[in-house]
């Protein structure tokens, strides 16, 4: 379903990544500090494999180029968000500051103070993820649970500016953030809720209203998570996704499906891809073991479509979809892009295995049967997530990267 057309090497491993919401942007985050911009080829608004062999052999077509790349925190940049026009890029790093960029030219135009932990006697704080809500609105979550909601129309260059309003929907640090669609009553068109995991639990928290709901506990560490529509999904430390349809009711109803994509391994990052059919939607879930696999959310099930590698040794931390379709894998210190299969890579594949697969591809499979696990699976040590800012530095770097057969 997928093919690798582009593997970019980085100096340090990656800890975050952002996707501009219109161009062909990618900011990457590095354990280093360093927090910088590359730019894919633009496809031509015709996508047939005709059009893009063209727009590839023209000048400044099918490289990966970087825009701008500095050390912009003193510890490694945990976060990257990008602002709903994508004018301007939040980097969130270890040493507690948030640092707001011009995207065209990297310029710093403001910065915050992570405030300390009031429930830990001030302890300081670390940021984890950085989220737009809306052009007002800008969430912070922070390890020790918290959830800062800062206005973005108040005066963003003082250090000392304090959120709006602080929540603690988990009682461990967020792991996902997923905004909500707006409802039909909106009139500002943006969304004001937003869905969580942290801990093991998930959560809806509303600007206004607080928290909305709070689950209890659901026996294993979630690591992931998204909304579509009317679907809350989450994605546990055990290898299972878990599924609630019917929208808030539905998830306070406490009614899932759960079913193990690749049991044993953490399900470290997923993100939505496209809508299959009329209630088919599918997702893409990155796992510990450096596997991508691509997930269809049916009515009846939950099925693995398809599965590629990442990498054979470093697990997948990032994950995305391009405004043109190109899928982003993020890990270690590299990053791949990913482009679905045409007709004509589907009749290659059939003439032999593709060197990116993985052998699970079909390894889906009822969580009622996670008990049958061999004697083998029983042995084998489980890996503990690696925190986001305990990356090595690697060397060796590649600010231009060529697309493989783009040349």
């Amino acid at each position: 379903m997928f093919n690798s057309i582009c593997t970019f090497p980085l100096p340090s491993d990656l800890l975050a990544q952002a996707i501009h919401p219109t161009s062909p942007l990618l900011a990457l985050g590095l354990a280093s500090g360093h927090v910088q911009i590359i730019r894919l080829p633009a496809l031509p608004p015709d996508s047939s494999p005709e059009s893009r062999a063209e727009a590839s052999s023209t000048n400044g077509h099918g490289r990966v180029e970087t825009v701008w790349r500095t050390r912009r925190h003193k510890a490694g940049c945990r976060s990257l968000a990008f602002t709903l026009d994508g004018s301007r890029l939040f980097s969130a790093g270890a040493d507690g500051i948030v640092k707001v960029a011009t995207t065209e030219t990297g310029e710093v135009t403001g910065k915050i103070a992570i405030p300390s932990d009031r429930d830990l006697d001030g302890i300081s704080d670390s940021p984890n993820l950085l989220h737009v809500l809306s052009p007002q609105t800008l969430l912070l979550a922070t390890d020790n649970s918290a959830v800062h909601i800062y206005d973005l129309r108040t005066d963003s260059t003082i250090q000392g500016a304090r959120p709006q309003q602080t929540h603690h929907p988990h009682d461990d640090y967020v792991s996902s953030l997923t905004a909500l669609s707006p409802s039909e009553t909106s009139t500002s068109g943006f969304s004001r809720q937003w869905f969580s995991t942290g801990g093991s639990t998930v959560a809806v928290t509303d600007v206004r209203k607080g928290i909305v709901f709070q689950s209890e506990s659901l026996g294993e560490e979630l690591l992931s998570g998204t909304a579509i529509g009317n679907k809350f999904i989450a994605g546990g430390e055990k290898g299972a996704v878990r599924m609630w349809e019917g929208g808030i009711k539905g998830l306070m109803g406490g009614i899932n499906k759960k079913t193990a994509i690749q049991r044993g391994e953490s399900l470290d990052v997923m993100c939505q891809m496209w809508e299959e059919s009329p209630g088919e939607d599918v997702i893409a879930v990155g796992l510990g073991d450096g596997s991508v696999k691509i997930v269809q959310l049916g009515a009846k099930r939950i099925n693995v479509l398809d599965s590629v590698k990442h990498d054979e040794v470093e697990g997948v931390v990032t994950l995305g979809l391009e405004p043109g379709g190109r899928m982003i894998s993020g890990g270690g210190s590299i990053v791949k892009i990913w482009e679905k299969e045409t007709a004509d890579d589907l009749d290659e594949e059939a003439d032999g295995a593709d060197s990116d697969r993985d052998d699970g591809r079909n390894g889906t499979e009822s969580a009622d049967s996670q008990s049958d696990s061999t004697e083998e699976e029983e042995r084998r040590p489980k890996r503990k997530k690696r925190k986001r800012n305990k990356g090595k530095t690697k060397g060796g770097t590649n600010h231009i990267m060529a697309f493989k057969g783009m040349d």
